[in-house]
């Protein structure tokens, strides 16, 4: 097996999916011309197939497709909407500004950079539910079958814990629309999203090979375990996170790699610190590359200066820049620092997500989902949050020894919580990590409220050319209901059965 994954579109498979780009709009009944699921799904290459198709729109989620940039969405929401990055404002071109409102806290129903998640997120759960739902019927070796069934509902999980952290409770597809009607269901509530994502991810704990037995790149029980324990931190159920964490820690397949920088080299792809990390490959036909460091470039007329590559003058970069706050939020020494964030022109970039490529725009960077530096910090926060601080120092000494930084001694539990979320904010900056975190710890409206207010009071410190500042309104509606984002107006407009969440504007 090539150690990539090719997540091709496959024709075949193709002809067969019920596209989910919506609930109720690529959830369509298929034409009597098509090739059905039961007439495709015969043979272990046939689901091998369809498991490779399920992958692809996790590319499309967090990175581009040919026609669009859907993976704008995700490290605006998840970084940019945060206090780690802002945008350098294009004072030149303003048809990007919809990227701005979603910073601004300005964004509502008809912002089409949030949508995307939405709609590659359903592209995915549809494809997983028609693995799920045939693989059972047709006869296949036993480990085969596990394996396969098992990545569909890892992806299945994963896909849903976007949903529901981003938009709250959403319509449940856990089997393929064989009507019309089926395609506009009513939202679930997001308990009921949470315990589908853990009957999933348990399951596919129980089937898939840990890694050493596993293709690289492919959901692993390590994965699944990791996802499980994310459900069980967000729900801050400490006791169930707590001893699926050890499980990850003591099964001997993941450890840290010795050198923060080399994590992120596109010569050490799936790593021993890797739990999960979605796939590009550069010069790759099919939508196969990368290429964030592109946008996270300010925009400068010659990018080979810092990319080594010749191509078109950068319009596309500014975006995702790294805030003077978490550059200031470094303590002396800390060895990720240098690793993270370079710079050019008097502005910062983020460096972890440059590496050598040959053509421009067209990079091999992977993008890290899960890592063990992860599964160390939501132990320590597990053990922390149950009154077991001691116990917790050791695992989040790990990671900052590796960074560089003396031990942490303090075993009171409030100041550790603080310590460990700004360890999370540093070991895990411009991985979407940040603007969940500020949610889940229900910090959000502080911590934005206050950075708000820095950014309009110092604009030029926040990239803003001379003369130039946040729009008035910019960061005035920061309230709970800002915590997750609008469902799309359009699938509103295709399922009245779809309500939209409290606060926005747009809905039945």
């Amino acid at each position: 097996m090539n150690k990539h994954i090719k997540y091709k579109n496959i024709a075949r498979v193709m002809a067969l999916l019920l596209l989910l780009a919506s609930c109720s709009d690529f959830l369509e009944v298929a034409p009597e011309s098509s090739l059905s699921a039961e007439t495709f799904f015969k043979t272990e290459a046939d689901f091998e197939q369809a498991v490779s198709a399920t992958y692809k729109p996790l590319q499309d989620i967090y990175g581009v497709s040919v026609t669009d940039n859907p993976g704008f969405g995700a490290w605006i929401m998840g970084e940019m909407r945060s206090d780690n990055t802002h945008y350098i404002l294009n004072t030149g071109n303003r048809g990007f500004e919809a990227c701005e409102w979603i910073d601004n806290f300005l964004d509502d129903y008809d912002n089409g950079y949030q949508a995307w998640k939405y709609y590659y997120n359903f592209i995915l759960i549809g494809r997983a539910n028609q693995v799920i739902v045939q693989i059972d019927n047709v006869e296949l070796d036993s480990s085969a079958k596990d394996n396969l069934k098992g990545q569909a509902l890892f992806l299945r999980a994963l896909a849903y814990l976007d949903l529901v952290q981003y938009y709250g409770g959403v319509p449940l597809h856990v089997t393929p629309a064989s009507s019309m009607e089926e395609t506009a269901l009513p939202r679930s509530t997001k308990e009921q999203v949470y315990d589908q994502i853990i009957l999933d991810a348990t399951a596919a704990a129980s089937m898939l090979p840990n890694k050493a037995d596993q293709e690289p790149g492919r959901a692993t029980s390590g994965a699944a375990k990791m996802l499980l324990a994310n459900v069980y931190i967000v729900q801050q159920e400490w006791s169930l996170a707590e001893p699926i964490l050890k499980e990850i820690v003591t099964s001997g397949q993941y450890d840290l790699v010795p050198s923060y920088e080399n994590i992120y080299l596109t010569t050490n792809k799936n790593n021993q610190e890797s739990l999960f990390e979605v796939q590009y490959m550069q010069g790759a036909t099919e939508g196969q590359r990368s290429n964030f460091i592109y946008n996270f470039l300010p925009r400068l007329v010659d990018p080979s200066v810092v990319t080594g590559v010749s191509g078109s003058a950068n319009s596309q970069g500014g975006w995702n820049t790294p805030t003077p706050d978490l550059i200031a939020s470094y303590e002396d020494g800390d060895l990720r620092k240098d690793a993270s964030i370079a710079y050019v022109d008097g502005y910062p970039y983020i460096k972890k997500y440059l590496h050598p490529h040959s053509t421009w725009n067209n990079t091999d960077d992977n993008w890290p989902v899960y890592r063990y530096a992860e599964v160390l910090l939501y132990l320590a926060e597990a053990l922390n949050e149950q009154s077991k601080s001691a116990d917790a120092l050791p695992y989040l000494n790990q990671v900052r020894a590796r960074a560089g930084l003396d031990d942490i001694t303090t075993t009171d539990q409030s100041g550790l919580r603080d310590i460990i979320m700004h360890e999370r904010q540093v070991e895990l900056a411009f991985e979407n990590k940040r603007w969940l975190d500020l949610v889940r710890t229900g910090e959000m409206v502080e911590v934005m409220t206050a950075f708000g207010a820095r950014v309009k009071a110092n604009p030029q410190d926040y990239y803003y050319p001379e003369g130039y500042q946040p729009v008035e309104s910019a960061y005035t509606d920061i309230d709970e209901h800002r915590e997750i984002f609008p469902i799309p107006q359009r699938e509103l407009q295709l399922n009245p059965d779809l309500d939209q969440n409290p606060g926005y504007s747009g809905g039945n």
